[in-house]
C-alpha cells in the first residue's frame, strides 16, 4: 500500500463522498474509485459501506484510517527532520485571526518553534471571521483563528482549550458601570454597538432576543479598537469579548460580563488538503502536538 493511496483513502473518509474527495484531490472520480477498490482488494476487506449519499467506514476502514493517519504523520515528521536540519529551515508562517486573548496560545507555540527554527518568520493579520476565511480560501494566510459561531465544513480545525466571555464595554461613568453583571433587561434603552460577526443570528442575538426591539442598536464594528474609542467617548456601549481592551488601573473603560453567562469556543483552522510550505508544516506539527486531543473534523 503506497502513501499516495493512504492520502486518497483519508480524503474519502473525511469527505464521506468519492465526488467531493476527487474534487479536493484534483483527480477524476473513476480514478479515485479504482484506487479505493485496489486498496480493498489488497487488504481483502471492504473499507466503506456504500449506500445513500454518504460513504461510511467499516470496522476495517476505521482501523486503516487510524493507522494511515499515524503512518503519514510519522513519515512527514521523519522526512522533515532528515532532509531539513533544524537550523537551516527558513520561511514564513501567515496567521490570521479575530481579536481574541486566545491568540496568546498560538504566539506561545510560535515562540517555542522559534527556539528551534530561528529563521522562520511569523506574519499576523487581524480581521473578523469573514476577512480571515476569505484570506484562507485565497491562500493568503496559512492558518486562521476563528471565534464561534463559524462554519468549519471547508476546513480542518483544532479547538483550543480556551473560552472567551461576552460582556459589555462602557465608560466608567455609564449608569451600568456600577453593576457586577449585565442582564438582557439592563440593555433596554441603552445605545449599543455589536460585532457584525454575531449578525444576523448567533448565541449573542439569542441571549438578548426577548428585548431586542427595546435596545438602541446604534451600529456595528469588526475590530474592537475603534469601537472602544466610541465607548470611551460615551457615544455608546459595546458588546464584546473580555480582555481585548485594557480596563485596568486608570483606564476610562470598564467591562461587565453578561448574565446569564455567554461564552464562545475558538478554533484554529486551515484549508483541507492544503499544500503547506515547510515553515507552515512545522508550525502545524507544533500545533497538533500541543492540542492534538482537541482536533476537530
Amino acid at each position: 500500500m503506497e502513501l499516495l493511496q493512504m492520502k486518497y483513502f483519508l480524503a474519502v473518509a473525511r469527505e464521506e463522498s468519492i465526488s467531493r474527495a476527487a474534487d479536493f484531490l484534483y483527480i477524476t472520480q473513476p480514478s479515485l474509485t479504482r484506487q479505493i477498490q485496489s486498496m480493498e482488494k489488497e487488504v481483502g476487506q471492504q473499507l466503506f459501506v456504500r449506500g445513500g449519499k454518504k460513504m461510511r467506514l467499516t470496522e476495517a476502514g476505521l482501523l486503516l484510517k487510524k493507522r494511515a493517519e499515524e503512518i503519514l504523520a510519522l513519515y512527514e515528521k521523519t522526512e522533515s527532520e532528515l532532509i531539513h536540519p533544524q537550523q537551516s529551515v527558513s520561511g514564513n508562517v501567515y496567521l490570521g485571526g479575530g481579536e481574541s486573548h486566545a491568540m496568546q496560545l498560538l504566539l506561545d507555540i510560535a515562540n517555542e518553534m522559534r527556539t528551534q527554527y530561528p529563521n522562520i518568520k511569523l506574519h499576523i493579520y487581524s480581521g473578523d471571521i469573514s476577512d480571515v476565511c476569505e484570506r484562507l480560501d485565497k491562500g493568503l494566510i496559512d492558518f486562521g483563528l476563528v471565534i464561534q459561531p463559524a462554519d468549519l465544513t471547508k476546513y480542518e480545525s483544532i479547538r483550543l482549550p480556551a473560552l472567551e466571555r461576552w460582556g459589555l464595554l462602557m465608560n466608567r461613568n455609564h449608569p451600568l458601570a456600577h453593576k457586577e453583571t449585565i442582564s438582557p433587561q439592563d440593555l433596554v434603552g441603552v445605545s449599543v454597538f455589536q460585532s457584525r460577526h454575531t449578525l444576523p443570528k448567533s448565541a449573542l442575538t439569542e441571549w438578548y432576543k426577548d428585548v431586542a426591539d427595546q435596545i438602541d442598536f446604534i451600529g456595528t464594528y469588526n475590530l474592537i479598537y475603534n469601537a472602544a474609542l466610541a465607548a470611551r467617548s460615551g457615544y455608546g456601549c459595546v458588546l464584546t469579548l473580555e480582555k481585548l481592551v485594557n480596563t485596568s488601573g486608570e483606564s476610562e473603560l470598564c467591562f461587565r460580563p453578561l448574565d446569564p453567562p455567554l461564552t464562545a469556543h475558538l478554533d484554529v483552522v486551515w484549508k483541507k488538503y492544503q499544500i503547506f510550505s515547510q515553515a507552515a508544516t512545522i508550525f502545524l506539527r507544533y500545533l497538533q502536538e500541543k492540542f492534538s486531543s482537541r482536533k476537530e473534523r
